[in-house]
């Protein structure tokens, strides 16, 4: 008789990492961050874009590439749209790197491969391996048409299941919208409130591809992509590149006195194709990759004061911050609508850069992307988006329908170097 596998969803809850084994191994910083204007860079090519965030970035940190030790990058389907497979190589080339014979590693999963890259780069320096680590995330999605970049975008979900039979990235987020509705009540104008507070929220970012508020009625009134969802509740695609630059804790304060501390990592799976999991509004992926994150960082949801999180669609957003655990399951329309997520409200202020929806949504720049912005905050330089008395950011990016999820905790310094 064959033995039955409990279900994938009843992973205990983690325990903290006990104090003394985190004060004995190094923890990773941020001390350098930059990335471009994200939208059509028609007159940029692909090594244009990693150069000029990998440069500002190394700028930014004060490291020359003689101290580097690693590089990795992050990109999704860089071979289908721009012909270019081999990626890690191209961004030393770009900065001039080549002839240090660094290690450098692409890393790929799907929208959320430029958060898997940040994390590998934050193990590598935990092993003890590394003392300084160059993380970017790239991606070039309007050099073919949009049609090709629509299926492109679709090779995050399953192909044999689900896109086979014609399904899209964008009619499965309808869904999982159409889902929930049903069984938390959640509005239509729930979801365009999203959209209206991300462009609210973008319209402040010089580096957003779109800098215009828009309002409920624009959302609604937009044409159809896959009911309930409108042009105006999905992110666009977009060129654009990103890059930090991470230091262990042995060497972080010969760079910067304001480095960020990255005190929680998490990263979970689900299943790829959405008809295969338990539920449709929940991303357990994100629960457990931020159940980790939380308990390596000794913190909960309601220590942070900004995130940064995934919103291709504004469906995801509602899950994000129901998943993160910002507010309770079926609660994260109501909460949006009542402005409890944005500037002035009680919660976390969630994408102040605008987000996906408006910063923009290069797919494998999105996850380094969001931790420059919570960089910026922390450091207190976000200008007119600035998250008052920011301490405590978090980072949250998904791959395809939540198969992927990556969680970061960072925390600003307190003087005397600890988190």
């Amino acid at each position: 008789m064959t033995a039955r596998l409990a279900p994938p969803y009843t992973t205990p809850r983690l325990k903290r990492t006990p104090a003394a084994t985190k004060r004995d191994r190094p923890e990773a910083h941020v001390i350098g961050a930059a990335h471009t204007r994200f939208g059509e860079m028609w007159e940029k090519s692909y090594r244009d874009l990693m150069t000029e965030a990998g440069l500002a970035a190394l700028q930014d940190a004060g490291v020359t590439g003689d101290e580097i030790d690693a590089v990795f990058v992050g990109t999704m389907s860089a071979g289908k749209l721009v012909g270019q497979e081999h990626i890690a190589p191209l961004l030393l080339d770009g900065a001039g790197l080549a002839d240090r014979h660094l290690p450098a590693t692409r890393v790929e999963a799907a929208g959320a491969s430029g958060g898997v890259a940040f994390r590998q780069a934050v193990q590598l320096i935990r092993s003890g391996s590394a003392d300084i680590v160059v993380v970017g995330g790239i991606e070039k999605m309007t050099d073919v048409s949009d049609a090709d970049a629509q299926a492109i975008a679709s090779a995050g979900i399953d192909q044999e299941w689900e896109h086979f039979f014609g399904a899209t990235d964008a009619a499965l987020h309808a869904l999982m919208a159409k889902r929930h509705m049903a069984e938390f009540g959640t509005s239509r104008d729930d979801l365009a409130q999203v959209a209206v507070k991300n462009h609210a929220h973008g319209a402040k970012n010089p580096l957003a591809q779109f800098r215009r508020a828009i309002d409920a009625d624009t959302v609604l009134r937009a044409p159809v992509v896959a009911d309930p969802l409108t042009m105006f509740d999905c992110a666009p695609l977009s060129d654009g590149a990103a890059c930090v630059v991470l230091a262990s804790s042995t060497v972080v304060d010969s760079y910067r006195t304001d480095a960020v501390a990255v005190t929680g990592s998490g990263q979970a799976s689900d299943t790829l194709a959405l008809h295969s999991r338990e539920t449709y509004t929940t991303l357990r992926a994100t629960e457990q990759a931020a159940r980790r994150a939380y308990a390596e960082a000794g913190v909960s949801a309601a220590d942070v004061q900004v995130a940064e999180v995934s919103d291709a669609y504004t469906i995801a957003e509602i899950l994000a911050i129901e998943d993160l655990g910002f507010v309770k399951k079926g609660q994260g329309g109501p909460a949006t609508r009542e402005g409890r997520t944005t500037f002035g409200g009680d919660l976390a202020v969630v994408n102040p850069s605008g987000g996906l929806k408006a910063r923009g949504h290069p797919a494998g720049a999105t996850g380094i992307a969001q931790v420059c912005e919570i960089v910026w905050q922390l450091r207190g330089v976000a200008g007119e988006r600035q998250v008052k008395d920011a301490k405590v950011g978090v980072t949250h990016v998904v791959g395809g329908t939540g198969a992927t999820a990556v969680v970061h905790v960072l925390e600003a310094r307190r003087p005397g170097g600890e988190a």
